[in-house]
């Protein structure tokens, strides 16, 4: 894996040197070809003077065929700081202006190819010469800036050297390139390994944090894979404990069923009992009955439970008094036996606050909150209902003076399978708060509780 990376690493780098190579020599070659073709003049510029010195005939005029220069033709020569000789056929000077003293009357033809192929007179001045009707002109330009070089091509030697120089270049870029993508291949491609490596061992459940030394580039991955380290083993903590206290759920589930069934089976022999007299075997019947209504509820809590869960249960919503439902629920729970004499009071401000809810589901979510007030506190305690209405927003609280719970209640309240410290001897299948909280959620709401050992419960509820 290592190599391969490296080895991939190693070819984008060379294809790019390789592209870069033939794009330089194509436009090496087509810069050449320019110049060639266009003599390596600039029809725009004339830095030589050889324009200048090309089109001065038009400075040029003949009066009765002898030539002579315009008064435009001497300012230019001014303005060029240059001077101009014409000759005739032979050689002869018959015309001149601001010419130096030293310069002859009489060329030769070598004279001229000297002169046109050197500086003459001094450093700094350069000869040129061109042709007017049947006459010729030399001009001289003093310009130190410029100077004249006479040198021999061979064009096929040229060409080797140019063949051999681009083989050089090609054989030393793709030598450093090598050597540049081994260097940086090593560079960059480490901190991968070492990602890989660290992948694999979130992958085998090695979720300890691990400092990494010059993480490069790649600073921000390695950050990234601590914090999803960090999040992984958090996470598996949690399925721990969850899975902890499903074992135990399952447990008590298992007595709470073996309980009722064990009565409906002992009743049931007892019902074919002959002996048994009618008023026996109706108390046997009613037990039959109570044991298999508690069933039924527990399997029910089993399957919404599972449906709130998989938010597969469609909800049967209906514009409802919010006030009336919460006065209709602490009703039915004093007009139960086991809590008539229990201390519920019922506080609203909100007498006209309509909410479009599943009735049905909500009453039972409800329920649940004030029966564990009851159920989970002793008989004097006192419980407080309050309906309130804050920025437009429904409060609904349930509050007790009673025992109160531990923080590790608090925390694990609304989680599946749990059940409190204090509930041993509670029947429950732990998954009463759990469905109260997934109906309000599934009603776009919120609950939380807040509570203290000695103090009391309060159960907060925003819908």
């Amino acid at each position: 894996m290592k190599w391969k990376l490296t080895n991939r690493f190693l070819m984008t780098i060379l294809t790019i040197v390789f592209i870069v190579i033939i794009a330089n020599t194509i436009l090496l070659l087509v810069i050449l070809y320019k110049e060639a073709t266009t003599d390596g003049i600039n029809s725009n510029t004339d830095t030589t003077g050889e324009v200048f010195v090309r089109s001065f005939s038009d400075y040029l005029t003949l009066e009765q065929g002898v030539p002579r220069i315009t008064d435009e033709g001497l300012h230019a020569l001014e303005s060029r700081q240059a001077w101009i000789q014409i000759l005739d056929k032979n050689g002869q000077e018959i015309a001149r202006a601001l010419a130096p003293e030293e310069a002859p009357i009489h060329y030769r033809p070598v004279d001229l190819i000297q002169h046109y192929k050197y500086q003459e007179y001094d450093n700094a001045t350069t000869i040129f010469i061109s042709e007017f009707e049947d006459y010729s002109y030399l001009i001289g330009i003093e310009n130190p800036n410029i100077s004249r070089v006479s040198f021999l091509v061979d064009n096929s030697a040229i060409l080797n050297t140019i063949s051999q120089y681009l083989l050089y270049i090609i054989a030393v870029d793709l030598v450093i390139a090598l050597l540049a993508g081994l260097m940086f291949g090593s560079i960059l491609t480490k901190p991968l390994y070492m990602m890989i490596d660290r992948i694999q061992q979130l992958k085998n459940r090695n979720f300890q944090l691990q400092k990494v030394k010059r993480p490069g580039i790649y600073k921000q991955v390695f950050t990234n894979l601590q914090d999803v380290s960090g999040e992984l083993e958090k996470q598996e903590q949690e399925r721990k404990k969850l899975e902890q206290m499903r074992n135990e759920w399952i447990s008590n589930i298992s007595h709470d069923l073996k309980t009722p069934l064990a009565s409906i089976q002992g009743y049931s022999e007892l019902l074919n009992d002959a002996n048994v007299s009618p008023t026996e075997r109706k108390e046997y019947a009613e037990v039959i009955e109570r044991k298999s209504v508690y069933m039924r509820e527990l399997i029910d809590d089993f399957n919404l439970t599972m449906k709130l869960r998989e938010q597969q249960l469609p909800l049967q919503l209906t514009e409802v008094r919010i006030e009336k439902l919460v006065r209709d629920v602490v009703i039915d729970v004093l007009n139960d036996p086991q809590f008539t004499l229990r201390d519920v009071s019922f506080d609203s401000d909100a007498p006209q606050l309509v909410r479009s809810l599943d009735e049905h589901l909500m009453k039972r979510a409800l329920l649940n909150f004030l029966v564990n007030a009851l159920i989970h506190n002793p008989n004097d305690t006192s419980i407080m209902v309050t309906l309130t209405v804050k920025n437009e927003r429904a409060y609904l609280e349930i509050r007790d003076n009673g025992r109160g719970m531990a923080q590790a209640d608090v925390e694990n309240v609304f989680e599946r399978y749990y059940r409190g410290s204090d509930t041993e001897n509670i029947r429950g299948t732990g998954l009463g708060t759990a469905i109260a909280r997934d109906i309000l959620v599934a009603h776009g709401g919120e609950v939380s509780i807040t509570s203290e050992i000695g103090k009391g419960t309060t159960v907060t509820i925003q819908l």
